[in-house]
């Protein structure tokens, strides 16, 4: 698709829109009040979509942060329409399985579309899936499931990689174990993994919904770093010393995945333990590994590093 400007839009410094009315999907999430707070800090007009189910203290706070809600159900395609009527951009931040990344974002891209939203940000944030396997990360390939419905969609489509959110350093990922002063690796201690914390992520996506001029793809990372490095970074933190400590392959890290898999009775969870088992794939194979990093896109700022998010432990 081509980069022109929205009719009726004037465009600032690096491409960014003068005024913009974006539709966000997802707002009441924990990256989607983030880059609600993001986009208002930029003059940004924000529609929250909520559910009709969603309760009225939800939708009070979303009004709170300077929001204007409106409520559809994705099955409901005029109700989607109406509220794609006049925005200059989709954003969406949703989470979830096959009902919500493939299907929800299908029919809010056809609402999209019927509307004559001219761009789309889907819910990517993550590594680069284009290249993983095909049954090595179930949660990804959803997303490039996605992306093929994307591109065949006339409207102008950008996804922003950001690897994985460094705010699981400390707690969600079992990476850096702190009570035994490990961090783990899988076939490599030195291969490079990109984190990016949930704020940065936010305020990228805030200045990527105000540029009519971006790609289909943007990569950034808050830091791209290595076991090893997680390793001595916690040891000069902490005082005391953490080992990189292998924890095999990556045929056995996908082996195991496929059998906690299969012996699984949660299949439906969105991050099951063999679920982060393939997220560990993604990044240790380098199979999801991020190039061309356009961090200073929008101008020099700093990224929160894995060090700082460490050090804030």
């Amino acid at each position: 698709m081509g980069c022109a400007v929205p009719a009726g839009r004037r465009a600032g410094r690096a491409g960014r829109a003068l005024t913009a009315t974006v539709l966000l999907a997802g707002a009441g999430g924990d990256l989607g009040e983030r880059t609600a707070a993001a986009l208002v800090a930029r003059g940004a007009t924000v529609r929250a979509l909520t559910r009709p189910t969603a309760s009225p203290t939800k939708r009070a706070h979303l009004t709170s942060l300077g929001l204007e809600v409106v409520a559809a159900d994705y099955a409901d395609a005029a109700a989607l329409q109406r509220a794609c009527a006049g925005v200059d951009v989709v954003v969406s931040t949703v989470s979830g399985l096959r009902p919500v990344v493939v299907g929800a974002q299908t029919q809010l891209l056809d609402a999209a579309v019927a509307a004559g939203v001219p761009r789309f940000v889907p819910s990517d944030y993550a590594a680069d899936y284009r290249r993983l396997p095909a049954g090595t990360n179930r949660n990804l390939e959803l997303r490039r499931e996605f992306m093929h419905r994307l591109d065949a969609a006339p409207v102008q489509a950008t996804s922003v990689l950001v690897g994985a959110f460094a705010d699981m350093l400390t707690g969600q990922a079992p990476l850096v174990l702190f009570s035994r002063r490990r961090v783990l690796y899988w076939h490599d201690a030195d291969q490079l993994l990109d984190f990016t914390t949930k704020d940065d992520t936010a305020a990228y996506t805030a200045e990527v919904a105000l540029d009519p001029t971006t790609p289909r793809f943007l990569q950034v990372a808050g830091s791209s770093v290595s076991a090893r490095e997680l390793a001595a970074t916690t040891t000069e933190l902490s005082g005391d010393r953490f080992r990189p400590t292998y924890a095999g392959s990556i045929g056995f890290l996908r082996t195991m995945a496929r059998i906690g898999r299969a012996a699984s009775r949660d299949d439906e969870a969105l991050y099951p333990a063999w679920q982060g088992m393939q997220y560990f794939d993604s990044m240790f194979s380098g199979d999801g590994k991020l190039h061309d990093l356009a961090n200073d896109r929008y101008g020099v700022r700093p990224w929160t590093s894995a060090a700082e998010v460490l050090a804030a432990r």
